[in-house]
């Protein structure tokens, strides 16, 4: 807990900063999609879901952005490899550095984005027990974002390759989000 408290400061220590140098204002957003899991968490669970929230502010006359978003992702044990049933639970939060490769006018617009967060995995078993683990993770990726119409409404197409580092191995996955993003 002390740790997402860091996390928590972390970000509004990086909102305030830029506060000042934002001249193209804050997007805010929503997603959903799907997540494969990777390494030894894809040995255990099939592919799932996921959908989160977010926020990018974006420094003056700069490609670049502070980003913060929270999300929740499900996926289902394969019981012909783990003998029982049950859910994979990991809900968590980062702040990202975000990269534009191109302007905001663009129709499309490619961000990178690289960042820190804090996340709980919770597996639980069907008719069993449960365990659950809050750890650091980090995480990198790229979204496309789709000019809709006149107004400042945008698509978002994303993924982003994330590692919780858990006991024994690091719980790996990479969601692949569809959203949509409102702001200056």
């Amino acid at each position: 807990m002390k740790r997402l408290g860091l996390v928590m400061l972390a970000v509004a220590l990086c909102v305030v900063a830029a506060r000042p140098a934002m001249a193209q204002g804050t997007r805010y957003g929503f997603s959903g999609g799907v997540v494969l899991p990777m390494g030894d968490y894809n040995t255990i669970d099939k592919l799932g879901f996921v959908a989160g929230v977010g926020a990018t502010h974006w420094l003056a006359g700069q490609p670049i952005g502070i980003r913060a978003d929270l999300s929740y992702s499900q996926t289902s044990h394969d019981p012909a490899v783990t003998g029982f049933d049950g859910h994979t639970k990991i809900i968590g939060g980062m702040a990202s550095v975000v990269y534009a490769l191109n302007p905001a006018s663009a129709p499309a617009r490619i961000m990178l984005n690289a960042g820190l967060g804090y996340y709980n995995v919770k597996i639980d078993a069907t008719g069993g027990g449960s365990a659950s683990e809050s750890k650091i993770g980090f995480g990198g990726g790229v979204a496309v974002a789709f000019k809709m119409g006149t107004g400042s409404t945008r698509l978002i197409i994303g993924t982003r390759y994330t590692s919780v580092s858990t006991s024994g191995s690091s719980t790996t996955f990479l969601p692949i989000t569809v959203g949509f993003s409102f702001g200056k």
